[in-house]
């Protein structure tokens, strides 16, 4: 068996077997170390048909990568175990050794089978055309658990699945009004689909790495090639939810004459022309009942159960068995009077659309909750949004020079208690000092429509909210005809992955916060953005599969308030920002970045005079980032540096000391971190230290104990083989480790 552990540890079947022997003779964690060993075991026979996918599959990536880390983790538990734990270590390494076990066996009895077609020779599909050093994504069309109980659906289920299996029938639309599907994924279509994305998701997802197309006429060629392949294998089944009016030619081009193939869609429409139709009707009398009374409770107190059941039973009418409307209504109703219950009854009107059902909603809230769920109409559907891009937006459009992060999130808690949105936690990150990385927002697609809506009762000049979608370089009409200075305070462009980045003038005067949604490998800045002086929050969000190269900076550099800029997914050179010299900006945020152009000699750059207000750099999941760059420990104004789940950090500037100011440092899950500079100790306003997840540090400053003053709290979940210095006990204010 050649080398095909990647960190190099493991190079031949000896070295895995010495792992096994020293798991066995571990006598602390028995009978643990004997399962760990036994689960080891279980990859020997394996190693040749591992050996097999070499040059066909990248093994820094995907599911493998996966076997990689927790090969390396059993490594560091299986020598911390035959050096010796202490008595309070103990229950930490237990449940790491069991998760671990459970990792081991979820590979070698469910993936490795799914490994073996995904390196068939393609003659093509497995070639990477890009030249970017990124993740393979193996989880981008899987179906998620439903995070509830599903009532009424027992029935249609059953009739949908006895259609569906039918041999007779190849395609199938499921026809519901909205607010029905959301618990059915395999595609989340948008109200304009991009096959070549589709595709190229749909590689990725079987293991294949991504190819880019010139039209659909390739994409449309590669998945027959695709799903022929894969037919080998067993039976197919495509789910496309939520598709819109108008894309009947999209689906046709996924009807392909193959057996035990079948494709599902869910709608609010039928599609005639593309396969028969199943209507899932609304919730059934008592269901609907059942699930208003489960959202609504506690129900008020009533003295005259018949005067309720009546409330109980209009409330029931006004919402037409729709669950969506139940779910946003029983909600606003949870808890209330008796009296509130009665006025809700009495707003409502016969006859009106989901929107208009779900208004009342909207109308409840406080003002500013208004404007903050208004705003969630800016970004694209379908979306799982990081809380701090949203925290970010809402701090510097509405808040005050001593407005905290914090009362933004609880804007956000608030509407999710309203199920106006949903908050879902990775439950990894801390969150304090303003971090919420933690957090991704979600929203249904008809209440996004709801808050797109609500700001379209306002003219294109006069909206406080703009959002501009541009496909295939055509314009909608409205831009073309602008003849005067919009006025909106938010505005956010979408372009496709065929965009040219040919920007037609458009006069921005109050715009404080630009959100760019782009898709393609290639992106310009608009030259617009450098008559936007108001301009204070700059979110570069790219949705395509490759990283796109992001140019034309010089834009920025002309904008006196921009305070916040953050680039998820694209392709920079970390000295992009600092050469413009921005002297109002606060915090910079790169999310799956690459720096395929990072220099570490000098330059001819002042960075204390270039960004004298940056008080937060943020780097997550940049892959290829093995070293900070200089420059960060230069920028004296710096008050937090959050460097986490970047796989390749080996070292942090030696000159950090430099950061006097610095008060909370994260350097979470960056695995082949050995050590923190020892002049980490002279951070003396230091009050936060995370390393958790650091799992190769091996020791912290050996003086740490010089930042008793300040320092409160070190995180070192799962760092159980880093030494504590001595000089911990001289940390007298520290609260937390």
């Amino acid at each position: 068996m050649s080398v095909w552990f990647g960190r190099g540890f493991l190079s031949n079947s000896n070295l895995l077997e010495s792992l096994i022997h020293a798991a066995k003779i571990s006598t602390d964690f028995k009978p643990l170390s004997e399962d760990l060993a036994s689960t080891l075991e279980r990859l020997i026979p394996l190693s040749e048909e591992i050996e097999s996918f070499q040059g066909k599959l990248d093994f820094a990536y995907g599911d493998l990568k996966e076997l990689v880390d927790t090969l390396f983790q059993a490594r560091e538990v299986v020598n911390t175990c035959i050096e010796g734990v202490s008595w309070f270590q103990k229950p930490i390494l237990t449940r790491e050794i069991q998760r671990i076990i459970n990792d081991m066996l979820k590979f070698s009895q469910t993936k490795l089978q799914f490994l073996q077609f995904r390196t068939l020779d393609d003659g093509g599909l497995c070639k990477r055309i890009d030249g970017f050093s990124v993740p393979v994504y193996t989880d981008l069309c899987s179906v998620p658990l439903p995070d509830k109980d599903l009532l009424g659906f027992d029935y249609p289920l059953m009739e949908l699945k006895k259609k569906l299996l039918d041999d007779s029938v190849g395609s199938l639309v499921v026809c519901a009004p909205p607010g029905v599907f959301k618990h059915i994924f395999y595609w989340v279509t948008s109200r304009t689909p991009n096959l070549r994305v589709m595709v190229q998701h749909l590689l990725l997802h079987n293991g294949f790495k991504d190819l880019t197309f010139s039209n659909d006429s390739q994409a449309a060629n590669c998945l027959r090639k695709l799903l022929e392949e894969l037919k080998g294998n067993g039976g197919i089944l495509l789910v496309f939810d939520d598709v819109f009016a108008g894309a009947e030619s999209l689906l046709k081009t996924f009807q392909i004459n193959l057996q035990d193939y079948k494709i599902l869609v869910t709608s609010q429409f039928e599609f005639a022309s593309f396969g028969p139709t199943y209507h899932l009707k609304p919730l059934e009398h008592q269901d609907a009942k059942n699930l208003l009374i489960q959202l609504a409770s506690p129900l008020p107190h009533h003295t005259n159960p018949y005067e309720f059941e009546d409330l109980l039973q209009k409330t029931l009418k006004r919402c037409n068995g729709l669950p969506l409307v139940i779910e946003v209504v029983g909600v606003s109703l949870k808890g209330r009077s008796l009296h509130l219950w009665k006025d809700q009854v009495e707003s409502w009107s016969e006859g009106k659309t989901i929107l208009e059902r779900l208004q009342p909603s909207f109308d409840a809230l406080k003002p500013h909750l208004k404007e903050c769920f208004m705003d969630m109409g800016s970004f694209l559907e379908d979306q799982k949004i990081c809380a701090s891009v949203i925290i970010d937006l809402w701090v510097e459009l509405y808040g005050t020079s001593s407005s905290s992060s914090i009362v933004y999130m609880k804007y956000l808690n608030d509407l999710a208690s309203q199920n106006l949105l949903k908050l879902i936690p990775l439950g990894k990150n801390e969150q304090e000092d303003g971090f919420y990385n933690g957090i991704l927002v979600t929203q249904h697609d008809v209440l996004r429509e709801l808050a797109i809506h609500q700001s379209r009762l306002e003219s294109i000049l006069e909206t406080k909210r703009l959002h501009l979608k541009i496909i295939k370089n055509i314009f909608p009409d409205w831009y073309s005809n602008l003849r005067q200075p919009i006025n909106a305070r938010l505005l956010s462009i979408s372009t496709d992955d065929l965009f040219s980045s040919s920007w037609v003038e458009m006069d921005c005067p109050n715009v404080e916060a630009l959100i760019l949604n782009l898709s393609s490998s290639d992106y310009a800045l608009p030259s617009i953005i450098a008559g936007m002086k108001k301009l204070k929050v700059l979110t570069i969000t790219n949705h395509g599969v490759s990283l796109a190269k992001i140019t034309n900076f010089s834009c920025l550099g002309s904008l006196p308030n921009l305070k916040r800029i953050r680039l998820e997914k694209a392709s920079v050179t970390l000295l992009d920002l600092p050469q413009l010299r921005l002297g109002s900006l606060q915090k910079i945020s790169f999310v799956m970045c690459s720096f395929h152009e990072v220099f570490y000699e000098c330059v001819d750059i002042d960075i204390s005079k270039a960004l004298p207000s940056l008080q937060e750099i943020e780097i997550d999941y940049c892959y290829d980032l093995d070293e900070v760059p200089y420059w960060v420990s230069q920028v004296v104004s710096l008050k937090k540096l959050s460097v986490t789940n970047c796989y390749q950090l080996s070292r942090l500037p030696n000159d950090i000391d430099n950061l006097s100011k610095l008060e909370v440092l994260r350097l979470a899950s960056c695995f082949n971190l050995c050590e923190l500079p020892e002049t980490t100790s002279e951070l003396r306003n230091l009050r936060f230290l995370d390393i958790s997840d650091c799992t190769g540090l091996r020791k912290l400053p050996l003086e740490i104990g010089k930042l008793q003053k300040k320092l409160k709290k070190i995180s070192m979940r799962k760092c159980w083989r880093c030494e504590l210095p001595g000089s911990v006990v001289n940390l007298e204010n520290l609260e937390v480790i």
